[in-house]
């Protein structure tokens, strides 16, 4: 099933299980929800690996293991996904833009596209920037939890979530389109998302995000959201976390009805070119029935039975995040 899947986490993982040895990390084969095997054997297009920034205090309670530097963990992340790839020539290729990836469709190979969740570690320099742009990084989620130097992430407090960016996170929003690095707005502030929508001249992305009128967590967008971002010609991404399908209390399952929901919504109210896919893959809790990257043929079945068409089921899995790469990445 071709796929351009915008979110996963999986080089946290591997970074964390090969610590002590990062030439043995690849991505490969793995027990998680996505490995090149499965990406390929599947028949997608692409997928956007994030190197997460874990909270410093997540270290010990989650992995048993002392603080890395983050300098160190995304080097250690970077090495584990440029060593993979040089592995694996016969089946996945790195990407940097769509070119790249159209490039590699035709070569049959999976197109690895490095992304970063959390940009604490650009410390508020504009050659950071540079340095990860040059790394080979073509997406950034400008925030994750924590206050950082771009601004304000989501909040339950109200009047926090109206925090926009600071000084230097509309600077960099405006330096990242210069460059050609996605900006990515899940996980940001309500705030910060509409300065983004007024700096933004290219598209910008919320990689892994749903519709907040069908799911009320505050990670998920409004209806007016949606709409600023389809005007500027940009993607959201369907997250398979169980309450961002359906916030109620102690759901830890992701159904196809619910994710067919938040598509038909965000189509109906931002249209068909503003859908597509960010299933946070190895980053999530519970269970989904489209339960990893193999099984997204699941839910292309259940959208015909609604009356998607095929040309609109590959604009949501593939053809509208890589109609936004050709636009703003280079």
């Amino acid at each position: 099933m071709r796929t351009l899947d915008m979110h996963c986490d999986t080089l946290m993982h591997c970074a964390f299980k090969w610590r002590d040895d990062i030439e043995k990390g690849d991505l490969f084969e793995l027990d998680g929800q996505v490995d090149l095997k499965r990406l390929s054997s599947a028949g997608a297009v692409g997928e956007f690996f994030a190197v997460y920034m874990p909270p410093a205090d997540s270290y010990i309670t989650h992995w048993n293991t002392e603080f890395i530097e983050d300098e160190e963990y995304i080097a250690d992340c970077v090495q584990i996904f440029e060593q993979s790839v040089a592995r694996h020539t016969d089946i996945a290729a790195k990407a940097l833009n769509a070119e790249d990836v159209e490039k590699n469709i035709k070569a049959g190979k999976v197109s690895c596209i490095l992304t970063m969740e959390d940009g604490r570690a650009v410390l508020g320099k504009l050659e950071n920037l540079k340095r990860f742009y040059d790394m080979g990084f073509r997406a950034l989620s400008l925030t994750h939890n924590y206050t950082n130097c771009f601004g304000t992430p989501n909040s339950l407090d109200p009047r926090l979530n109206e925090h926009g960016l600071n000084p230097f996170g509309k600077e960099a929003v405006e330096y990242m389109q210069e460059l050609g690095m996605l900006v990515d707005v899940s996980h940001l502030s309500d705030g910060g998302f509409w300065d983004v929508a007024d700096i933004c001249k290219k598209p910008f992305i919320a990689t892994h995000s749903n519709a907040r009128a069908v799911a009320g967590h505050q990670r998920n967008l409004k209806d007016d959201m949606l709409r600023a971002l389809a005007e500027r010609g940009g993607v959201t991404g369907l997250n398979l976390c169980p309450p961002f399908i359906e916030f109620t209390e102690g759901n830890t399952h992701t159904s196809l009805e619910g994710c067919v929901k938040h598509i038909k919504h965000i189509v109906n109210v931002a249209g068909i070119e503003t859908m597509g896919l960010g299933s946070d893959f190895d980053g999530i809790f519970g269970t989904q029935e489209v339960g990893d990257v193999s099984q997204f043929g699941k839910l292309a079945d259940a959208l015909k039975k609604e009356g998607f068409s095929e040309d609109d089921i590959e604009k949501i899995f593939w053809k509208n995040t890589l109609r936004v790469m050709r636009e703003a990445c280079k």
